[in-house]
């Protein structure tokens, strides 16, 4: 993977941080709570500037990988109690003057909505990416192209050294003029030898490649070599892109939440193809060569799943603040600060650990020579 596809694949990254980031300033401005800097970029100041009428820090920073909202009242201490009884303390029971843009000064729910801004503006960027795809690029037809997508693991593609993106350019001799034909030919060779040329970087390469029965719900007597061919794109109407987009869109939440269903159901079969930062990147790869229709679609998929990460009850998370805000209104009251503190760090820790182990992984498998699919 070259120095511009990653740097292409950080600047997605991080152009769907900052719009996650403004999630939170947009509802944080809404229930006037100040917001001390808005920073696009982490590390070392490059530029900013500072608004007369709300005081913002709006900045630039060195490091493409993100950005943050700080907010009045939120000082990175790890309890969100902790930080609500400081308030009260030095605020209320003191007699000073009440800071009413303190966002602790806010009741739960607008610390609720404030919080879960975030992901809800991942959401909106899924579906606003996937209908801009739609109309600029089109969406994918059932006309499969001589490009290969996915690889089915331990299938006869994956034995014979096919990766994704291989486009196949002859079978047997005779020249695959398109996906359909390629297709065709596959599933019409059900345990017969198959001499499969490939491009891949500007090299042309053969393999030997028998075609095994297609899982169901094919028929009985068809092959299969294991991959996905990539579909090809059509332009169609503004209303049926939109609703194509939608579409697309239930179908990212339906595959994302059937992941984590299998992932907390059956976790040592399933926590092997969880990817990690590297693992995005490499496959950030792939989609960028089959073009700017495919990637988008990427990042829509990044997107949601930014989303729903950030909604999980974990420490360091918007979600595992969340879940202690949801907790003080049962309660009526903060929680111990002691005890949410305990939960964050033991949490944090775990969540880091996690984070090193996927991205090992990962690297184990590029080094190997095996991509993210």
């Amino acid at each position: 993977m070259n120095v511009e596809k990653i740097v292409i694949f950080l600047v997605m990254l991080s152009i769907l941080v900052v719009l996650h980031e403004y999630g939170h300033f947009l509802l944080a401005r809404l229930n006037k709570v100040r917001v001390m800097e808005f920073s696009v970029g982490m590390g070392p100041l490059i530029c900013s500037w500072r608004s007369k009428r709300s005081g913002t820090q709006y900045s630039l920073r060195a490091l493409p990988i993100g950005g943050y909202c700080a907010m009045h009242g939120e000082d990175n201490k790890v309890s969100e109690a902790d930080q609500q009884r400081e308030f009260r303390d030095t605020v209320i029971v003191n007699g000073k003057e009440y800071d009413t843009d303190n966002f602790q000064a806010k009741n739960p729910w607008q610390r609720l909505a404030i919080v879960v801004a975030g992901p809800v503006a991942n959401f909106i960027l899924t579906l606003v990416i996937l209908f801009v795809s739609a109309v600029a690029f089109g969406v994918q037809s059932d006309t499969p192209q001589p490009l290969i997508g996915m690889i089915q693991p331990g299938s006869p593609a994956q034995r014979v050294g096919l990766h994704p993106n291989d486009r196949l350019i002859a079978i047997d001799g005779q020249t695959v003029t398109g996906g359909m034909q390629l297709v065709d030919r596959i599933h019409r060779s059900l345990g017969k030898h198959l001499t499969v040329t490939y491009e891949r970087g500007g090299q042309n390469t053969t393999v030997q490649v028998t075609p095994a029965q297609c899982p169901a719900p094919a028929k009985k007597g068809t092959g299969c070599i294991g991959f996905a061919p990539v579909e090809a794109l059509v332009h169609v109407p503004v209303r049926e892109a939109f609703t194509d987009s939608l579409n697309a869109f239930v179908g990212i939440a339906q595959q994302t939440f059937g992941s984590l269903a299998l992932l907390v159901s059956h976790p040592v079969k399933y926590g092997s193809q969880v990817q990690g930062v590297v693992g995005m990147a490499q496959a950030a790869g792939t989609f960028q060569d089959w073009g700017w229709g495919y990637y988008l679609g990427f990042a829509a998929l990044i997107s949601f799943a930014l989303g729903v990460f950030n909604l999980l009850p974990l420490p360091a998370l918007d979600g595992g603040r969340g879940a202690f805000i949801i907790g003080e209104l049962l309660r009526g009251k903060p929680v111990d600060p002691e005890k949410e503190a305990w939960v964050h760090v033991t949490g944090f820790a775990v969540l880091i650990a996690l984070m090193l182990v996927i991205n090992f992984y990962n690297v184990v498998q590029i080094v190997q020579g095996k991509g993210p699919f």
